[in-house]
């Protein structure tokens, strides 16, 4: 019956492997060289090893009576051995160089010691070496398999950080001449072409196109850029030619250093990781002494104790069964694997994972704190309200952004945009900024003041009080009132969402912190559906809010901070994980932070956790299931239930399906 089985499965293995040679093999993005040379093997030895299989021993016997006594049985025994050593070399020489170099206990080691011993005993019998073929066959089908698995993830994620550009073009006489992006200085104009990647991050001087940011977002949408816009490299520009003026070194801009995390992110393992390879390091040796026992302790009590034969035979062939079984590929391979394929999904969501320590934290996430001002609000103020004007509202504008025409406020520019003239610094004279209160200028000669109404009772001007939320930008023209400008940050259009979201997601509480004014932080809170509101903080004082809260979570919750500003790298680095704004972000927020959002789109936080949950209920799953199939089997092979082929399902076969369900992590789309 089991003859019967491995040549029905040995008739698949050739029909699988002659279509994978022949279909995959032929793809660009197929197998390597070395997966088709191992394909190649298996197919050779399947079809060897099946041949034989109809070759009965008493066929072999007839070439006794031409050649001399027991010819037949050492031909028999050479065709084995040849097909032994195809599908088999390999893993003989692994074994060979492990021993040399003192790194004995490994998955080669147990695999060429069972199955040269089942050989062995095969031959001091004159019995059936299929057994011992069949394992290694298997074995190695379950290599490739896994081989072409990790292989296809690493593709695919290598295609979605396919970003690094491989020049820059600079004009000089007329010409465009490419350049390594490395020579190109700060400062310097670049040109960008239809279908080419930007290669440095800048500001656009010249030129409108759609750019394609799929690779750093996540996002299909293409975003338009005009002359003034910012743009970061790694993005493509799809329809125009642009001109750009670099702001940073090659080696400083986005893609360098998303390369960079990405690069670098296996060398943080998760205390998962960790686990298996420290159980690794025991399991291994334990199981191999465990194994040798097994094949001589019995004997000796049979043989001194109860007087009987050793019957040495049985127990080596349940050693060697042990020994197959024993192999801990499924959890060596499939664990780095899961945690693997969930950074390069969360990658191609336009979230960077620095590590899959942080892809475990990020699951225990219960607390999320956000910072305000760039993180939950644009961080851009504009104009959008007038009120009390006793002039036309466009003429008020007029006059308050030629008033604060010499100021690089935030504030000061959102009133030039409103405006959005250019500005005739000849029609402004005696700008004058009092500190804390706002500015008075002449300008077409009439005396404006525009500030707050601190500077309206430093000039004793009666003013109207102002409702609503926000800068309130009050305005004199030659001594009287003229009204009031409100000014606001403009709430992010996916945050109020976001909140909800991590609602969801099993957030117990949400926070934000801010330098902003209570009224402001509890609007813009109230707006969000944000549990608590921290206002009128300064950077200490937002670290130590943390600390707090970090006293009071429960348990092994952990606390997520999402901050963007330079002011909240140390909050980003005292939390248990930190998540930074990645596209306008501030370099030292980007460096301190564990996780960073590509477009700084807070909706991705709630898709992150759900992305490192996914991630880690499959690395439990393959660790209980590998678990509970190897004690099983472990415990029948040592009773001698279990023969080669459960052990070769107990390693192939459990390795396969956790391979399967790691890869399950690269899907993240739905999520």
């Amino acid at each position: 019956m089991q003859e019967l089985i491995v040549t029905i499965l040995l008739t698949v293995v050739i029909i699988m492997a002659a279509a994978l040679l022949v279909f995959v093999g032929s793809r660009k993005d197929g197998m390597t060289k070395k997966q088709r040379v191992m394909m190649t093997q298996i197919l050779i030895a399947s079809v060897i090893l099946l041949a034989l299989q109809f070759i009965s021993a008493e066929a072999f016997d007839v070439v006794d009576s031409y050649l001399f006594p027991s010819a037949g049985r050492w031909i028999r025994l050479a065709c084995y051995l040849i097909d032994y050593f195809i599908i088999g070399y390999d893993i003989l020489r692994k074994a060979a160089k492990g021993i040399k170099n003192r790194q004995v206990f490994d998955e080669s080691f147990l695999m060429a010691v069972a199955t040269v011993g089942a050989m062995a005993l095969a031959i001091y019998e004159n019995g059936e070496y299929l057994e011992a073929i069949a394992v290694m066959l298997f074995y190695q089908i379950g290599e490739w398999f896994q081989g072409y698995a990790v292989g296809k993830s690493r593709r695919n994620i290598s295609n979605l950080m396919d970003i690094r550009p491989d020049y820059a073009n600079v004009e000089r006489n007329g010409r465009l001449e490419q350049i390594d992006p490395d020579e190109v200085e700060i400062g310097s104009v670049i040109v960008v072409q239809p279908g080419e990647k930007v290669p440095i991050d800048g500001i656009i001087v010249e030129g409108t196109s759609s750019l394609n940011t799929s690779a750093l977002t996540g996002e299909s949408l293409p975003r338009e850029v005009e002359p003034g816009d910012e743009v970061i490299s790694g993005c493509i520009s799809m329809t125009g030619v642009l001109k750009v003026q670099t702001t940073k070194e090659f080696g400083e801009s986005t893609v360098s250093k998303i390369l960079d995390l990405v690069e670098n992110a296996s060398s943080r393992k998760s205390k998962s990781e960790d686990f298996i390879s420290k159980f690794a390091k025991y399991y291994t040796p334990a199981v191999c002494y465990a194994a040798l026992a097994l094949a001589f302790l019995p004997q000796i009590v049979r043989m001194l104790i109860m007087g009987v034969s050793a019957d040495w035979g049985v127990w080596i062939y349940r050693a060697l069964t042990f020994l197959v079984i024993s192999c801990p590929c499924a959890l060596v391979i499939s664990i780095p694997l899961s945690f693997f394929a969930g950074i390069g999904g969360a990658s191609k969501e336009g979230v960077l994972v620095k590590g899959s320590n942080y892809l475990e934290t990020l699951s225990q996430t219960k607390y999320v704190v956000f910072d305000k001002t760039g993180t939950m609000t644009k961080g851009v103020f504009e104009v959008n309200g007038i009120h009390h004007s006793t002039i036309e509202n466009e003429k008020l504008i007029e006059y308050a952004a030629l008033a604060e025409s010499a100021s690089s406020h935030p504030i000061s520019k959102s009133l030039q945009w409103s405006y959005g003239k250019e500005i005739d610094r000849s029609r402004v004279s005696d700008i004058q900024e009092i500190s804390g209160n706002g500015v008075t200028a002449k300008v077409d000669g009439k005396e404006v003041a525009a500030g707050n109404d601190k500077l309206m009772k430093h000039l004793n001007i009666p003013y109207q009080d102002c409702h609503s939320t926000g800068t309130i930008i009050h305005m004199a023209i030659d001594g009287k009132y003229a009204g009031h400008i409100v000014i606001s940050d403009i709430i992010k259009p996916h945050a109020k969402a976001a909140i909800a979201e991590l609602k969801k997601a099993g957030a117990d509480k949400t926070v934000m912190l801010t330098g902003d004014a209570k009224k402001v932080a509890d609007q813009v809170a109230a707006t969000l559906g944000i549990d608590e509101v921290y206002s009128e903080l300064l950077p200490a004082g937002k670290v130590e809010k943390v600390e707090e809260l970090l006293r009071m979570k429960p348990g092994k919750a952990k606390l997520a901070f999402v901050g963007d500003g330079i002011n909240d790298a140390p909050v980003l680095s005292r939390a248990d994980i930190g998540i930074a704004m990645g596209a306008m972000g501030s370099d030292a927020a980007i460096e301190a932070a564990d996780i960073v959002l590509m477009d700084d789109d807070p909706l991705k936080i709630a898709k992150a956790i759900k992305i490192s949950r996914k991630c880690l209920r499959i690395v439990y799953q393959n660790i209980v299931f590998a678990l509970a199939v190897k004690f099983a089997c472990l415990a029948l092979g040592a009773v001698g239930i279990a023969n080669m082929y459960l052990a070769i399902f107990a390693d192939v076969g459990v390795m396969i399906l956790a391979v399967l369900n790691a890869i399950r992590c690269l899907f993240v789309k739905k999520l």
